[in-house]
């Protein structure tokens, strides 16, 4: 078999475009159920924020997904308000924020971001009575007007 200038030209190009191909390999997709992953991680339900916490607490799991599960905490207000613990609420709340901004979904999604905020709160207030059930529901009220107005 007689190898021409031209075969030798063509047989370079294509083993440059093989090596290139396999230097440049492209980054794995993020699982096609990304969607509804992420909603079923920020409704407002106790099963929701349950999953959520389950996820936040094994995050390796969901790699693939590429979530941002950064957090500013209650970002300039106290994680935890006169000793009420807010902040998983103020963590799963700015997971919500972070992945719908970054999915370009976030204006569909702030008032329910938001509400499931609340509902969070409000679910670490039922662990008390009296007056302290009402101060925390204050504070959780408090807490969802900044949120829904500065957030």
């Amino acid at each position: 078999m007689r190898t021409t200038t031209k075969t030798r030209t063509t047989l370079a190009v294509l083993g440059s475009a093989l090596a290139l191909g396999v230097a440049a390999a492209p980054a794995q997709a993020a699982p096609a159920d990304k969607p509804q992953v992420l909603s079923s991680f920020t409704q407002t339900s106790a099963t929701s924020q349950n999953a959520w916490l389950a996820a936040n607490r094994n995050q390796s799991a969901w790699a693939a997904y590429g979530f941002d599960w950064s957090t500013d905490g209650c970002t300039q207000a106290p994680d935890n308000p006169f000793g009420f613990p807010f902040d998983n609420a103020c963590a799963r709340h700015d997971f919500g924020y972070r992945n719908y901004k970054a999915a370009g979904q976030f204006d569909a999604n702030k008032s329910r971001l938001d509400s499931a905020f609340y509902e969070d709160m409000k679910r670490v207030c039922t662990g008390y009575t009296g007056e302290k059930n009402t101060a925390c529901n204050s504070t959780a009220w408090t807490y969802y007007q900044a949120v829904k107005i500065f957030g």
